[in-house]
């Protein structure tokens, strides 16, 4: 049986992340002496939000399925349409062979193409309804037990191991505090824990930390500019039919 291709490379933030955010429809403030998070309407509405799945669906087909090269002469925006189209359209779970990837002129990776091609990826990376349409989402209405979750982390890091980027989905069902979607990208265990690194698509300055705490079979997701910190559930979504 041919053995199912890997990534030929490992993730670099600064190279693979996209430049550009998912805007927060909300403004967040922390409350330090509670830990709760309050949060306004954001004025004026940012022009491009709620497509946190999508972004980090495209940055991972991007990782499987492009390959940059800067030593080729930047093209016009008419090739680079119809070369993201070719690459949003791979297969979702599976990366291309290092030989079949789909060749972007004149960049180094995809943090340095989505600055410059900000307009047109955000027209080819799906509409908001891509966050909210998913088959993931029938998961999170179930609950979820501590062995549930010790099994998913363990999945992830054996993910993460063969140099795939799993995409989870955070949740905190019934409530609606965080339904979000971000990239793993490498993970370090502890004495006690995993800390899985991740690309988020609503903080595109740097990475991001999930912790798994072995002890209590829990994920937890430090504060950061929407969440006021604390454990999540975690769902290892488009990864077979069914999430």
């Amino acid at each position: 049986m041919e053995k199912t291709p890997v990534a030929a490379r490992r993730f670099e933030f600064a190279r693979d992340s996209l430049a550009f955010a998912n805007g927060l429809i909300w403004v967040y403030q922390g409350d330090p002496v509670t830990g709760e998070m309050t949060f306004n309407r954001r004025q004026p509405k940012p022009e491009y939000s709620q497509r946190c799945f999508a972004l980090a669906r495209v940055a991972r087909q991007f990782f499987y399925h492009a390959r940059f090269a800067a030593d080729q002469t930047i093209a016009n925006n008419d090739l680079y349409r119809q070369r993201v189209r070719a690459v949003i359209a791979r297969h979702p779970r599976t990366p291309s062979k290092s030989g079949d990837q789909i060749v972007i002129p004149g960049f180094t990776g995809l943090r340095e193409f989505s600055r410059a091609q900000e307009k047109l990826l955000k027209s080819e990376c799906g509409g908001a309804w891509r966050s909210y349409f998913l088959r993931s989402h029938w998961r999170m209405i179930f609950p979820f037990s501590r062995k549930n979750q010790g099994n998913t982390a363990k999945s992830l890091a054996a993910a993460l191991g063969e140099n795939r980027l799993p995409i989870v989905h955070l949740v905190k069902f019934p409530a609606l505090t965080i339904n979000h979607a971000i990239i793993l990208t490498g993970v370090r265990e502890t004495g006690s824990s995993w800390e899985f690194e991740s690309y988020d698509p609503n903080n595109p300055e740097r990475p991001e930390l999930l912790v798994f705490d072995r002890a209590t079979q829990t994920f937890l997701l430090p504060p950061n500019s929407y969440w006021a910190g604390g454990n999540v559930n975690v769902v290892h979504i488009c990864r077979s039919f069914f999430f």
